[in-house]
């Protein structure tokens, strides 16, 4: 009986280790104010990188600056869609388009400026990366930047996508 207790208590810590690692039905916006359900956006079979950043974030520039040469291999090898999402509020927002255009930045581009979606996903500070799978499951993250964390990245993108 101690058994089956221990392997039901397990089994249900488990379980609910798994639906943490879902990401959450929350909205945010892309660059034109249409909304748009994240949840939705990443369960669409392909590998998603989702990178959270700021225009005042310099390790968030770098690491969007460092991924934008190698991202069209990661779409051609194995079929990522990379998400860059700022946290910029209104005002740190209207310069968004600008940035982008300028640093030549060929991602998805989404705002949540209310932060719904950092407080549903629980960390703190930019950069902070998620590699998402086809079914919307959280399968790596990663806070911070650091020259090379692009590599291994890319490692654990070749990981999920079974290269």
């Amino acid at each position: 009986m101690k058994r089956l207790l221990i392997l039901l208590f397990v089994m249900a810590g488990f379980t609910g280790l798994q639906a943490q690692k879902a990401m959450p039905d929350v909205d945010v916006k892309d660059l034109k104010g249409e909304t748009i359900n994240i949840k939705e956006k990443v369960s669409q079979g392909g590998l998603t990188v989702i990178s959270f950043w700021a225009t005042w974030c310099s390790p968030c520039k770098r690491e969007l600056d460092a991924i934008v040469d190698i991202y069209p291999d990661w779409q051609e090898d194995y079929g990522v869609e990379f998400i860059a999402i700022t946290i910029d509020n209104a005002r740190g927002l209207a310069k968004v388009p600008g940035m982008v255009e300028a640093k030549g930045w060929e991602y998805t581009i989404l705002s949540d400026a209310n932060q719904d979606l950092q407080n549903a996903l629980n960390f703190e500070t930019v950069p902070q990366t998620f590699l998402i799978d086809g079914a919307g499951n959280i399968i790596y993250e990663h806070n911070g930047y650091n020259p090379g964390d692009e590599y291994e990245l890319e490692d654990e993108i070749v990981k999920a996508a079974g290269e």
